[in-house]
């Protein structure tokens, strides 16, 4: 016999289950079900105890609950283990005589070093039959993953840099994966994607540029230089993943091009955007980009309404 579980309103039941398979298929392989983490005497709830306190040092039991997120008597249940194998000593807080301080003995910091030792070994294992490109993005969707489900706050700072193989597809990708969002049909991925590959197969150093925004060791963001005249160059394909805007990274992108465009010999550059991207037009706009002109017409699967915006350099 089988059940079935409804899924919540705007989540189907195949994306449930793929998230359920991956959790099957990660703890099988990280060896989470086994009575022994890592050949050891310890279950995995013992051993996250284990390394938890061999990583602080000492604990009170409470700030302890909350960081595993463990019931109350569940833990108490496993600290009487670890105490009864004489590997956690428990005193109360000296700051609060109501409060439990914990730390590990002398044999648990052993037990703690065996653990950490053969985790790093069995981690090292599993990334060294990866090749660079599989490990950056296996830690990329690591991190996304936390991201999503944490709130987790955007990396610290971010650099611009020349593209790398791999990133014009991103750029192609984001593209329409992001404006999709808002309705515009595939028309604009297929204009991103000529966008590209006439940049990629056939530009002039001299006279085009692209960068490539990175936080975090992954691509954040995108814009292209390119020759419109011999005066007037186009910004093109300025793009900011939505989890990184409020970093200034549209900004350092758009102020990037127009350095380029200046050094470069344009007299002026220009750009074509959509009125309704507003935080966009309003980066364009404390750069010093004027409209100069604006047209409706039934575009990308929707009334559309484009924008010619220049700057005289």
């Amino acid at each position: 016999m089988s059940t079935t579980t409804a899924a919540p309103s705007g989540t189907t039941a195949d994306q449930i289950e793929a998230v359920r398979a991956f959790n099957r298929f990660y703890t099988a392989r990280v060896g989470a079900l086994r009575d022994g983490l890592l050949a050891t005497a310890h279950p995995l709830p013992e051993a996250r105890v284990l390394f938890e306190l061999g990583r602080r040092g000492s604990i009170d039991a409470a700030d302890l609950r909350r960081v595993l997120d463990l019931d109350g008597g569940y833990l108490s249940r496993l600290l009487a283990r670890l105490e009864a194998q004489d590997l956690v000593a428990r005193e109360r807080s000296p700051d609060d005589g109501r409060r439990q301080r914990l730390e590990l003995t002398a044999a648990g910091r052993a037990a703690y070093a065996t653990l950490d030792e053969r985790s790093a070994a069995e981690i090292g294992t599993l990334l060294d039959v990866l090749d660079e490109t599989q490990r950056t993005r296996l830690l990329t969707a690591m991190d996304t993953i936390r991201e999503v489900l944490d709130g987790a706050p955007p990396p610290p700072g971010f650099v611009l840099r020349p593209p790398r193989p791999g990133d014009f597809g991103w750029v192609v990708h984001r593209h329409g994966t992001l404006y999709a969002e808002h309705g515009w049909d595939t028309g604009f991925e297929a204009l991103v994607a000529r966008v590209v590959a006439d940049y990629a197969s056939d530009n002039d150093p001299a006279r085009e540029a692209a960068w490539i925004a990175e936080a975090g060791g992954r691509p954040v963001g995108s814009v292209f230089c390119v020759r419109n005249d011999d005066e007037t160059a186009q910004l093109r394909l300025l793009l900011v993943e939505p989890g990184t805007r409020g970093m200034g990274v549209g900004s350092a992108l758009v102020d990037a091009c127009i350095a380029f465009a200046r050094e470069a010999g344009y007299r002026r550059i220009r750009l074509w955007t959509n009125s309704s991207l507003d935080t966009a037009r309003r980066i364009y706009q404390r750069a010093g980009f004027r409209l100069v002109a604006e047209e409706t017409s039934e575009k990308f699967g929707q009334d559309f309404t484009e924008q010619d915006w220049e700057l005289v350099l």
